[in-house]
């Protein structure tokens, strides 16, 4: 029988790290299929290409910081079964930062050039959770979801009716934020604080307000 490897620390830090650079860099391999690959081109004006790319911008970021969270969050897990849980949901969310990413490409336009500070900021939320101990970590993932699920579906709103490749990408990850928080709900979830929801709002604020144009 093979032996069980047991990764230490170090190799945590190591691979902690190595995500994280692979992140800011823009580095993300999809492993579903784009949502948009079946929908059609359309036409549109210049400013509604600018205003649609400042929107997958901003979902662009949220993925980066969805990243952060669950890395931290896997990395200071108090048991396997959280760890395992938090990695597959961030091998997911990477779908998302792909799709995101190659429709701003589509679009003419860049990711964020803040995407190191709003990475730091995320990893430093998501340890405090895990530091919490799980059921707090699983509460915070539910109620990042709530906010991120309502955030999507306000875009869904917003983005230019006629494009359609955008509006499947951001369809589909609403989707999926739902279930990674129905998901941490059924594992034992408890109430995130009033408090720490209040900071996540409002750091979800500073994000959509900056990184729209940045």
């Amino acid at each position: 029988m093979a032996a069980k490897h047991y990764h230490t620390p170090l190799d945590r830090f190591i691979s902690s790290a190595d995500k994280a650079l692979r992140v800011i860099a823009g580095v993300a391999a999809a492993s579903r299929p784009n949502p948009a690959v079946h929908a059609a081109d359309a036409e549109m004006s210049e400013a509604e290409q600018r205003h649609s790319a400042g929107l997958m911008r901003v979902n662009h970021v949220g993925e980066v910081m969805a990243q952060a969270l669950y890395n931290s969050q896997a990395r200071f897990a108090k048991s396997e079964v959280m760890r395992v849980q938090f990695e597959h949901a961030s091998r997911e969310e990477e779908d998302h930062l792909a799709w995101t990413a190659q429709r701003l490409g589509e679009l003419g336009s860049r990711t964020s050039l803040l995407n190191p500070l709003f990475y730091a900021g995320a990893y430093a939320l998501g340890t405090a959770a895990a530091y919490m101990g799980d059921k707090h970590s699983l509460g915070f993932v539910v109620e990042t979801e709530r906010q991120v699920e309502a955030h999507l579906a306000s875009h869904l709103d917003k983005l230019p009716p006629q494009d359609a490749k955008s509006r499947a990408i951001v369809e589909q990850m609403r989707l999926d934020e739902i279930e990674h928080g129905a998901a941490a709900q059924a594992m034992g979830a408890a109430q995130t604080p009033a408090p720490v929801q209040l900071v996540m709002k409002a750091m979800s604020k500073l994000m959509t307000g900056s990184t729209y144009y940045l």
